[in-house]
């Protein structure tokens, strides 16, 4: 049984993943931090592999910033360059 959990969690990772990978690319922000939001949804993606249910918490707080507008402060410019 605890298997199936396992299974069902990773199944919702996955879709909240891909789910916030198209809210980041469809942003009105300035590219830099587009890039920087990515990255850290790369980070989640990665953290996924070895701990799913830190992830899962990592990403609930990243949907949580992303639904009150919080971003990451760049001093990137659109090119990636600092």
């Amino acid at each position: 049984m605890e298997r199936d959990d396992q299974l069902k969690l990773y199944g919702l990772v996955a879709d909240r993943l891909k789910d916030a990978h198209t809210r980041v690319r469809t942003l009105q922000v300035p590219e830099g931090v587009r890039m920087a939001l990515t990255r850290k949804l790369l980070v989640i993606t990665a953290a996924a592999k070895h701990d799913l249910a830190g992830a899962a918490q990592r990403l609930d707080r990243f949907m949580d910033d992303l639904d009150q507008g919080r971003y990451p402060d760049t001093d990137v410019d659109a090119d990636g360059s600092p």
